[in-house]
Parts: structure tokens; sequence; C-alpha cells
């Protein structure tokens, strides 16, 4: 023990920290400094406005909605111009109503199916860039607080550290 009052630290390593993983999946890291997916990486301080959206709708959905569709107003302009409209029934009126709402039941049918892809947005040197898209809700929502996280600390100027805790103890000299 040296008795001039100071204190003896062990050498400090030459090897650098490994970066605070905060979310690892096949394919997808997200670390304090780095987001990549797949092949694709992205430095997590140069990413701005970061959004969430829904992609498109399934393709085959919105072909049988335009399809069906064409063919139920199709067949109300027929009706309409040859005055067959004046001859029909209440039930017939009813079934044309409930034909009418088959564009709606497809497109339900087809997000409950197919529901589009949830998808992460964001600016990269002033280009908008698709950073992660995935139709699975859990992983998009893990996958987005990491990255909220990883901003965070980019923010603060890296403070994946408590101040407070990796402050050194004041002992006084006796």
């Amino acid at each position: 023990m040296q008795t001039d009052g100071s204190t003896t630290r062990p050498p400090r390593s030459t090897r650098p920290a490994a970066p605070t993983l905060l979310y690892a999946r096949p394919g997808i890291v997200v670390t304090a400094e780095r987001f990549s997916v797949g092949r694709a990486s992205w430095p997590v301080a140069e990413l701005t406005q970061v959004w969430t959206t829904r992609g498109p709708h399934d393709r085959l959905a919105l072909r049988a909605v335009t399809i069906s569709g064409a063919l139920i107003g199709a067949v109300g302009v027929l009706l309409g111009f040859t005055g067959g409209l004046q001859r029909l029934t209440a039930t017939a009126y009813l079934m044309l109503g409930a034909v009418g709402l088959l564009p709606m039941l497809l497109v339900m049918a087809g997000d409950r199916w197919r529901p589009p892809a949830y998808e992460l947005w964001g600016r990269h040197r002033d280009a908008e860039v698709l950073l992660f898209s995935s139709d699975d809700e859990r992983q998009f929502g893990q996958v987005t607080r990491a990255l909220q996280r990883a901003r965070e600390g980019a923010r603060l100027g890296g403070g994946w550290t408590d101040p407070v805790a990796s402050a050194g103890v004041w002992r006084p000299n006796r």
C-alpha cells in the first residue's frame, strides 16, 4: 500500500470494448453503433427521421377487388341502361347490395390471410431508405425498439454507462 495517498490502478486493456449489442437474430444485428439487416448496414448516428408504416396490400387481393368491383359496376350500368332496375323485386335489390359488399369482404379476407408487411424507414444522408421490413409484428417491434435505444444512446453521446456509477469513489486522504 502506498503512503502518499495515491491509489494504484490495474493496467487498462488496449483492446477496444465490444459494441453494446441491443438485438441479434439471424440476418439482423442492432448495436449501439450500427444497424445491420442482411448485407445492408448503416451507422446509427447517421440515421435520422426514423418512422414506421405498413407496406402495400397483397397484389392478388388488390386484383380480385378491382375485378369484382368492375364486374359489379358493369352489371349495375347494364341494368340501368336496359331499364332492368325498375323491374327488380326487393329481394333482388338486397342481393345486389350484398354482392356490392363483395369487394370489401375480399379486402378484409386478403388482409387477414396475407397482411401488409410492417416497414421501418429512415433518412440516411438525405435519402429515404427502407431499413427493415417484416410481417412478424413481434419481431418488428423488437427491432424498432432496439434501434430507438441505439439512436437515443448516439444522441446522448454514447452514454451507455451510468455516469454516477462509472465515476471513481472519492476517499479523503488520511
